[in-house]
């Protein structure tokens, strides 16, 4: 069997971290089993779908080197959805309903009261002939049920293993709704049947739906694909992220945040498994080491501030061939020795701009009314000509011997007045890449 799984996502709002790591599940999936990713673009929603977004998936999934073999758009097949729809009409396993929104809570109530499940218990099928006219007739427009079996469906989820739903404990579910608009099961089902999906790999809220899902495959003389169904993501609290996802756009996390596509992937990778949340190079990494055994029960909680780290540590082990032009494009003319110095003081590309105000431009030296004397006399002991490598040692070490000045009292001060900061890249690499003008500006404050 060839393996072809799909990612659907809406074009109603941009891609969040919540539906890349479906996604990535689903891409490891079909490259570690040499089989097809399809992307499949679910516009069934007319009115909230537009193209801005639809081109925001398309950018983002390249962004972060999800390359898809097979795309499809499910505004293009509605004909199609319509023939499957009027063949289960004809079959009466999809029935009209004239209840409304109201009727339909009204009824929950009761049941809830009587300590019954609130299952919709199928009044419409009741209907005759003459009652579903007179209800036409009074401008009521129907929903329409696919009516369940009210058996049992077993399937072997590849992550949550035997899995089985009493479809008598569920409501029929709506496939079209009162104004003719498609929900998403129907759509769903008939494009994984005619486009060969092999295996539905989503979160566990839909295990329920499968349930159902199952039985439509059924009706249109197709096979299940095979289901799989995995933890959800939570806050780093444990918390439901899902009021927090908008913050968490990719397109925010790229544009905004300067995150790398590799810490995004790398975390939502291994977040929720038994590997250990670790930094990798490329997409081949997490191929090889991918498996659905490896996926846990338990949900996978997704820390922003571990992904920071995770960029942190990417950039940190990153070479300058493959960033200089990124720096280029950012105006930044700092050379490899510029990167390698400061490569490992940084937590995204965005702090590179710092760095090249420290070295290359204008910054306010901080120097301590108590530590003036003292880097006026230090400015008289730095050594003359280009400043190299051995210019931040050589300087130290005559400071040292006429102050009488040691450690963070020796090297504080001057880090201070040639940074104004604190912390940061090693003053030897920093010391050999600054104008010496500018140093002794810098240091007469």
């Amino acid at each position: 069997m060839t393996v072809k799984v799909r990612f659907a996502p809406s074009p109603t709002g941009q891609l969040h971290v919540g539906n890349i790591r479906p996604a990535l599940i689903n891409w490891l999936f079909a490259a570690r089993s040499g089989g097809i990713f399809m992307l499949r673009i679910d516009d069934t929603d007319e009115e909230r779908s537009t193209e801005a977004f639809e081109q925001g998936i398309y950018d983002d999934m390249k962004w972060l080197g999800l390359s898809h073999g097979e795309t499809a758009k499910q505004s293009t097949r509605f004909d199609r959805y319509a023939k499957v729809a009027d063949d289960l009409k004809a079959r009466g396993l999809l029935y009209p309903c004239f209840e409304s929104a109201e009727d339909l809570d009204r009824q929950r109530k009761i049941q809830r009261s009587q300590n019954k499940p609130p299952v919709y218990n199928r009044a419409a099928l009741a209907l005759r002939d003459a009652e579903r006219a007179g209800l036409a007739a009074q401008g009521r427009k129907p929903h329409w049920r696919f009516k369940l079996s009210g058996g049992t469906v077993e399937w072997d989820d590849v992550i949550r293993g035997k899995q089985s739903i009493d479809t008598a404990s569920l409501s029929d579910p709506i496939l079209i709704r009162g104004d003719g608009s498609y929900l998403y099961t129907l759509p769903s089902v008939v494009d994984d049947a005619d486009f060969a999906i092999s295996h539905i790999i989503r979160g566990e809220d839909h295990v329920t739906n499968s349930g159902a899902q199952i039985e439509i495959f059924r009706a249109i003389g197709a096979t299940a694909p095979t289901m799989g169904h995995h933890p959800l993501l939570v806050g780093a609290d444990g918390d439901k992220l899902s009021k927090r996802l908008g913050t968490l756009s990719i397109a925010g996390l790229r544009d905004e945040t300067s995150i790398e596509p590799m810490a995004i992937l790398s975390l939502l990778a291994k977040i929720g498994t038994s590997d250990p949340v670790e930094i990798r190079r490329d997409l081949a990494q997490l191929v090889d080491e991918f498996a659905f055994e490896k996926i846990g029960r338990a949900p996978a909680r997704f820390d922003p501030g571990e992904l920071k780290t995770l960029n942190a540590k990417w950039l940190h082990e990153t070479p300058y061939g493959d960033v200089s032009a990124r720096l280029a494009d950012m105006g930044c003319d700092g050379s490899e020795a510029f990167w390698d110095a400061i490569r490992g003081n940084i937590e995204t590309l965005n702090d590179v701009s710092h760095w090249q105000s420290v070295v290359y431009g204008d910054i306010t030296p901080i120097i301590a009314d108590e530590d003036a004397e003292y880097i006026r006399d230090a400015a008289t002991l730095l050594p003359e000509g280009v400043l190299g490598p051995q210019s931040w040692s050589d300087w130290t070490a005559i400071v040292k011997d006429k102050t009488g000045r040691k450690g963070r009292g020796l090297f504080l001060p001057l880090r201070l007045a040639l940074t104004g900061v604190k912390h940061g890249p090693d003053m030897g690499a920093i010391l050999a890449l600054m104008d010496r003008e500018r140093v002794l500006a810098r240091l007469a404050g």
